[in-house]
């Protein structure tokens, strides 16, 4: 099972969510993620947030149309795309992606980028990505990883979400690292490329951040 969260970032930066949608796939609205799934032809399974950002019409289309609706009230702890997150994870899917999280308040980008970093949130049998147009981004524990190639995505870099990563190991790709410590603002890592069809990295302690991008 894979669970596809669809947030409320501007909608230039959201991919075509059809690639997604699969027999295998659960689909989880965001406050005006909801009504963009319904839009697109895809019915929400699950929908979290106040919905501060839907007019009248949508709001009893989005009623009509969604299985299970999580409405909160506007003053709260989390955030909606938190919430949703949240209970995405306690259903222990194989990969849960994430739409609709950048571009737009730079404030919510890259809280959804940290949320992913939370300690509770990083589950190795979970895959947890944020996914736009043009960029795959994923926070990793330390640990040993294998990539494949992708033709739309050949950039890929690893920054550090922590004050440090060590051991930091890089094989397959066209600038390789050998057990190498990468300090909280290096940009050592930025734009490498794989030179075969798969790669690996690794390090031994930190929190990483994965981001494969297209120009």
């Amino acid at each position: 099972m894979k669970i596809n969260i669809l947030g409320g970032g501007p909608e230039e930066f959201i991919p075509d969510l059809q690639i997604y949608n699969d027999e295998n796939s659960i689909w989880v609205g965001v406050d005006h993620g909801v009504f963009r799934l319904i839009h697109q032809g895809i019915k929400p399974d699950m929908a979290f947030g106040d919905f501060d950002s839907v007019n009248e019409d949508e709001w009893k289309l989005i009623e009509e149309k969604t299985d299970q609706i999580n409405r909160y009230l506007p003053e709260k702890d989390e955030t909606d795309m938190e919430l949703a997150l949240n209970w995405s994870i306690k259903q222990g899917p194989e990969a849960i992606r994430v739409f609709g999280a950048t571009g737009g308040r730079a404030d919510h980008f890259l809280a959804n980028i940290q949320m992913l970093g939370k300690k509770e949130n990083l589950h190795p049998s979970i895959e947890i990505e944020i996914i736009d147009i043009q960029n795959q981004v994923q926070i990793v524990p330390p640990g040993e990883y294998t990539l494949k190639e992708k033709s739309d995505s050949k950039y890929i870099s690893f920054l550090p979400l922590t004050p440090e990563v060590e051991g930091l190991t890089l094989s397959g790709f066209k600038y390789e690292l050998q057990d190498r410590n990468i300090s909280l603002g290096s940009t050592l890592c930025i734009s490498n490329e794989l030179i075969q069809p798969s790669g690996t990295f690794s390090f031994s302690s930190g929190i990483l951040m994965m981001i494969r991008s297209h120009d």
